[in-house]
């Protein structure tokens, strides 16, 4: 018996039971704590190149309460969401119409293709240049790191829609705006969502960056101060705070999209 419970959790792709997902789910966490903990407080790295866990908390309340951290995450979020909501409100309708007609993907693809391959923070300057040092470079760089991935996913799920559906509603004599709105978008639009949830780690993922430039407020802020002031506590603690963000963020789209494509879920 046992051994046939061993096989079937091991066998390929084969879903775990939810405590036993749990459970293994925090064994690296506490398996990396607990390393951190032994070198840490086993003097084994000087507190300067690894702060204890300790530390690293103390560094984190001393930024928040000391230096605001909590009106930086604000500030930051509120960056991510302009600049993903941009992004989104400008890759979901040309993504849709470059899945749904040919031409305009040709059109459109030559262009977007090269992009995808260049690195983001090459375009600073140019950003720089056009908005200044100030709030609308961020946002403009956030935008730029989500569109450039947010479109190609667009394309893809709305392409990947299987031809059957459009032929079915195209016999029962609908028209192409009613196909894109009613087969198209709809069959498309669990895995666009779920794409946001990439597009969230890529946001948080640049912010610091974006944030690099006169950095005055946010995170990339606390970052700067944990340079200046030599802190690797303060350091650890940026790295902790986004991480945690991230996660909470990304706990949050996954929910979302349980409960708006509950159907997907129940097939």
């Amino acid at each position: 018996m046992a051994r046939s419970r061993s096989a079937s959790i091991w066998s390929i792709r084969q879903p775990l039971p939810r405590g036993m997902s749990a459970a293994l789910g925090i064994v690296m966490p506490l398996l990396v704590l607990g390393v951190w903990c032994l070198i840490s407080y086993g003097g084994f790295a000087p507190p300067d190149f690894l702060p204890s866990p300790t530390e690293t908390i103390r560094g984190t309340l001393q930024l928040f309460f000391r230096y605001d951290l909590m009106t930086a995450i604000l500030i930051s979020t509120r960056r991510i969401v302009l600049a993903f909501l941009l992004a989104a409100g400008i890759a979901l309708p040309l993504g849709i119409f470059m899945g749904a007609f040919t031409p305009l993907h040709a059109v459109f693809e030559s262009i977007m293709a090269p992009l995808r391959y260049m690195p983001i923070s090459a375009f600073i300057p140019l950003l720089i240049l056009w908005f200044g040092i100030y709030e609308k470079e961020k946002i403009a760089f956030l935008f730029l790191g989500v569109f450039v991935y947010l479109l190609p996913v667009v394309v893809s799920a709305i392409r990947l829609v299987p031809e059957e559906l459009v032929q079915t509603a195209l016999t029962l004599g609908a028209s192409k705006w009613q196909v894109i709105r009613t087969v198209l978008v709809p069959a498309a639009l669990p895995e666009i969502f779920d794409s946001f949830r990439v597009m969230n780690a890529i946001s948080w993922t640049y912010v610091i960056l974006a944030e690099a430039v006169n950095p005055e407020h946010g995170l990339g802020y606390m970052v700067e101060l944990a340079r200046t002031h030599q802190k690797a506590s303060w350091s650890f603690a940026g790295l902790i705070v986004i991480g945690g963000i991230g996660i909470l963020t990304d706990q949050f789209i996954r929910a979302l999209s349980s409960i708006l494509f509950r159907w997907r879920e129940d097939a």
